[in-house]
């Protein structure tokens, strides 16, 4: 973009930013590019606007239409205010759920598209306070609202904030409706949306009730009863599912973990994590330390929204007892072997991703329960489950740290799947072994499988390119083994490749494009190998 366009296009967004912390930083900018001439930053941030897909939207907090900002909000929010009222029976009586976390100006974005709602003639209901993605979502068909929007940016680092979107069914948006969303938002100037004043009538915020509801409804999870009490470790990693989960504890009948006080309070500048996600290294450091102190019987840690699981095991004995993380995966198994064993009934449901072990459709099998495997991404898992109207979900899981223990929400909760881990910690506990041991069981029963990912950074378009160089040129050996099958998912721009035999015990190697980032993602898996040994046969796929 030229310097003139971008200069330009910033002039007009500083005129209608509203808040003075953004303005003073595009004045900067502004100032910058007079002094220097270069547009480089400029174009980051006017040359374009974020697209509405995966997660909504989510980026860096700052000015212009490719940040997270007021005027974003603004647009996206009447954007899909507009798509409601056109296609959505109903929908301005029904309204619409607004919650938000503590992330830098997550209050702000959520009030802001109330005040757009209500000026469009729709309902609009806030939560009263900092609140947990999962009780948004849970609340949604509880209060059969058309939609709801969570402000958050989940597990991403501290700069940024996010846009997530459900439909009144509870579950995220998949195609067509985030393209078609995603039109209406383009049709709206950003700097020129309507707003309703803060006491329209319209706009209503919600009681305390909305969270004693969902704690409520807890105890529902619980599969297995009088069981020994256990000591939990617990870090609410500066986000704001800490409280929740307390109460949720006291309500299903167990102690009240012993939290790592520096995390428990919601700080949206996350002053002890870089990157507040459970899966990157050091991020469960200080529970893990807490567990080691108090001699915890396991150690849990939710994301700063609280819909993804963290667990750490100690391991070895008393004398020389360490701790490991378990990988997303190991979590789903301890969870799915559990939630199998003590549920009953034909209809029953379970749903993973085509990226996460090939473990939980051999439990079904096993158990005689419906199976399904869906593209990456927890809204597919929902979608799923929508497609199959007939079946009760008992169980969903995502590797990357997303549990969903129960038929709703339609999305991941890691406060209810918290209460399940602990259930099996205690039930482990009565039976003398521990969560290592029901590990080693399952493998015993099913194979060791082994799994390992790794990502190699590149442009989204020399991604895309690779897996298709792959899908027109498939190799016929890899690392010294024979490829025995192929197997395409093109709408998830995925490919599978199967080294010696095809299922059973041959070994499973994947490749696809980052949806979110610049990189290109291997994920393999294999039955009774060292995980060395599956890293270099995933290497030798990797472009």
């Amino acid at each position: 973009m030229s310097r003139d366009s971008s200069r330009d296009i910033a002039e007009n967004w500083l005129q209608a930013e509203p808040d003075e912390d953004i303005r003073r930083e595009l004045i900067e900018l502004i100032k910058g590019s007079d002094e220097d001439g270069s547009v480089e930053e400029l174009d980051e941030r006017f040359a374009g606007r974020l697209m509405f897909g995966t997660a909504g939207l989510r980026a860096k907090v700052g000015a212009g239409p490719l940040r997270m900002n007021r005027l974003v909000v603004r647009q996206a929010a009447a954007g899909l205010v507009d798509y409601l009222l056109r296609t959505v029976e109903g929908s301005a009586e029904a309204g619409i759920l607004i919650g938000f976390d503590a992330r830098r100006k997550s209050d702000v974005f959520a009030l802001d598209t109330a005040r757009v709602a209500a000026a469009r003639g729709m309902k609009a209901m806030l939560l009263p306070q900092v609140i947990p993605t999962p009780v948004l979502a849970w609340n949604i068909t509880r209060l059969g609202v058309a939609a709801g929007v969570m402000v958050t940016a989940s597990h991403n680092p501290p700069q940024d904030n996010g846009y997530k979107v459900y439909l009144g069914s509870g579950a995220q948006i998949v195609p067509p409706h985030d393209a078609l969303i995603s039109d209406a938002i383009e049709s709206f100037d950003p700097t020129l949306i309507e707003l309703a004043p803060e006491d329209s009538p319209l706009i209503q915020v919600l009681g305390i009730e909305c969270v004693e509801d969902y704690v409520n409804w807890l105890p529902s999870v619980r599969l297995s009863r009088n069981l020994p009490s256990v000591k939990v470790a617990y870090s609410a990693m500066h986000g704001v599912g800490g409280d929740t989960l307390m109460k949720a504890f006291t309500a299903v009948g167990f102690a009240v973990p012993t939290v790592v006080e520096a995390q428990q309070v919601p700080d949206g500048s996350f002053p002890t994590v870089s990157f507040p996600n459970p899966e990157e290294p050091g991020a469960m450091d200080l529970v893990i330390e807490l567990a080691q102190k108090i001699g915890a019987d396991v150690a849990l840690a939710n994301d700063p929204d609280a819909d993804r699981l963290g667990v750490a095991i100690p391991v070895g004995s008393d004398a020389s007892r360490e701790w490991r993380l378990l990988r997303g995966d190991e979590i789903g198994w301890l969870l799915g072997d559990h939630i199998l064993r003590h549920t009953k009934g034909d209809d029953r449901l379970v749903v993973t991703t085509l990226v996460s072990s090939s473990l939980l459709g051999k439990m079904a099998r096993q158990h005689g329960v419906a199976f399904a495997e869906t593209f990456t991404g927890f809204k597919w898992i929902a979608d799923a489950v929508v497609r199959h109207p007939n079946k009760r979900l008992v169980f969903a899981y995502e590797q990357a740290l997303g549990y969903l223990v129960a038929d709703r929400p339609l999305d991941k909760d890691g406060i209810s799947a918290a209460l399940v881990m602990t259930e099996i910690v205690a039930l482990a506990k009565r039976d003398g072994v521990t969560l290592q041991d029901r590990l080693d069981e399952i493998a015993t029963e099913y194979g060791h499988h082994v799994t390992t990912e790794m990502s190699i950074k590149m442009s989204p378009s020399e991604g895309a390119a690779v897996v298709e160089q792959l899908r027109a040129h498939p190799p016929e050996m890899i690392g010294g083994r024979r490829v025995a099958g192929v197997e395409d998912f093109p709408e998830a721009n995925l490919l599978r490749v199967w080294l010696d035999e095809v299922g059973g015990r041959g070994v499973r190697l994947q490749i696809r494009p980052s949806g979110t980032e610049p990189k290109v993602k291997l994920y393999g898996e294999a039955v009774d190998m060292a995980e060395s040994e599956l890293r270099q046969l995933l290497a030798a796929l990797a472009p």
